[in-house]
């Protein structure tokens, strides 16, 4: 049976914008996270991370410590009985310095190769599904996917809503203050009680 899924960018909606997170100590979960990520799963939404992650192309950090740091959000999350469900990310960049990653590639947000990677992963249902991000590409993102996208304050979200969303055709279905706001909207767009 197919699931709805919330789809949630990383960096700056799940953790701390603290530019390129190049070692574990730098990945700070933002408050109210785990509690946003327990309620979608409490609710039958799939928690599924989608995020890009240039700086592996770039030469700034190794792949691995993406698979780290995902390790590390999932022990995290467990100590408040919030679990993500599946982590999607593109290391690639065309200008990168490390050439098995420096190419146009279609998963690189807002081009859409990662939810067809959660999409052939999990059977999902994606007229009930939504993005969370805190960058405009996220709602691009959303936009092409044929979902709502949800814009949070928190990371890069304030500039974004001041500076960037101004001068841009697609706009976010909401604008919320943090995650726990966007999960509380998602649920009442739903009509589900919490």
């Amino acid at each position: 049976m197919k699931k709805p899924a919330v789809f949630l960018d990383r960096d700056g909606t799940i953790n701390k914008q603290m530019g390129y997170i190049n070692h574990l100590s730098r990945f700070v979960l933002i408050k109210g996270v785990s509690k946003a990520i327990k309620i979608l799963n409490e609710n039958g939404f799939l928690a599924i991370v989608l995020t890009n992650q240039s700086g592996v192309a770039r030469g700034y950090f190794p792949i691995d410590l993406v698979y780290q740091i995902n390790e590390y959000l999932s022990e995290e999350l467990e100590k408040e009985n919030a679990r993500i469900d599946g982590v999607f990310f593109c290391p690639h960049y065309p200008k990168g310095s490390l050439l098995e990653y420096c190419f146009e590639c279609d998963c690189r947000k807002p081009r859409t190769g990662l939810i067809r990677q959660a999409c052939s992963a999990f059977d999902i249902d994606m007229k009930r599904s939504y993005m969370v991000g805190d960058r405009h590409t996220d709602i691009e993102f959303a936009h092409h996917c044929g979902m709502e996208g949800v814009l949070v304050k928190t990371g890069y979200g304030v500039g974004e809503v001041e500076y960037i969303l101004p001068g841009r055709e697609i706009q976010p279905a909401y604008i919320a203050d943090d995650l726990q706001d966007a999960v509380k909207w998602i649920l009442n767009k739903e009509k589900i009680k919490v």
